[in-house]
């Protein structure tokens, strides 16, 4: 599913072009994850403000039509790409396909998202805190380059934890972002296995792995993050991070560090990739 460098990434090909574009109509295909929240045709007129992200998920801000009230009054739409989907601005013209389930339409374009499998989302609520958003927002861990995100905050998130580290990484309540593809390189370059108990990582091992999470997130971003199915960017380009990839989708190859075979195993219905050299519990 896009991780946070997608999101991330979808985010700022998509921010400038939007900002100050004037909807001019909503069209909804088949059901998304959850309801949008409002009649469509009240977003109609609206211009659009910043663009911003949190975790995996994005929040565009909306300015009210009579500009005397308050931008609270205009709310805004929270959007998540879901398991497969990707967010492009597109031309007006642009064929629909099959797969296009809600397009925003605007003065410079038709902002688009494709959701083969449909657990994408587009929420409308009054504040990011608040509503449906406040609901999916709540809960969610520190953002992985926050300064506050360090060895000693780790440390206390994993304190006590029996599930593998992994899982608990992927869970996002402690940081947010670090999906499957990248959990596995990080605990590679931190050199730590991935079946580990959680509750088991020390705090020079929490250190190391800090500092791995954002030296992959922050790669993947160079990147344009990972295209392995569906992804692409706002721009329609895919990511390039996969054939960067120490360990993910190299089962049975031998490791660039070590020499020994990258091992596959399944943790929680996902397929962890690791180095049994390597990596030590």
């Amino acid at each position: 599913m896009p991780e946070l460098p997608e999101v991330e990434v979808t985010r700022r090909g998509l921010a400038g072009p939007l900002r100050g574009a004037e909807i001019t109509g909503v069209r909804l295909g088949r059901p998304l994850r959850w309801p949008l929240g409002c009649e469509p045709r009240t977003l109609v007129g609206r211009h659009i403000g910043d663009l911003t992200r949190r975790g995996k998920y994005l929040w565009l801000a909306l300015a009210p039509r009579d500009r005397g009230h308050g931008a609270a009054d205009a709310g805004g739409l929270l959007l998540h790409l879901g398991m497969s989907g990707s967010l492009g601005l597109v031309p007006a013209e642009a064929p629909r396909g099959a797969w296009d389930h809600f397009e925003l339409a605007t003065d410079r374009g038709l902002l688009r998202l494709s959701d083969p499998r449909r657990f994408g989302a587009v929420v409308w609520s009054r504040r990011p805190d608040e509503g449906m958003a406040g609901k999916l927002l709540a809960g969610l861990g520190l953002e992985p380059f926050d300064p506050a995100f360090d060895a000693a905050r780790l440390h206390a998130g994993l304190r006590g934890r029996r599930v593998a580290v992994k899982q608990a990484l992927l869970a996002g309540d402690i940081v947010v972002g670090v999906g499957n593809i990248y959990c596995s390189e990080a605990l590679f370059l931190a050199g730590i296995d991935p079946r580990t108990a959680a509750q088991r990582v020390g705090p020079t091992r929490c250190a190391r792995l800090v500092d791995a999470v954002r030296q992959v997130l922050a790669r993947a971003l160079e990147l344009g993050g990972s295209t392995l199915r569906d992804f692409r960017d706002a721009h329609g380009v895919d990511g390039a991070f996969q054939h960067e990839a120490r360990v993910y989708g190299r089962e049975g190859q031998p490791c660039g560090r070590c020499g020994g075979t990258v091992r596959r195993v399944v943790q929680g219905q996902r397929s962890t990739y690791f180095c049994p050299g390597c990596q030590r519990r």
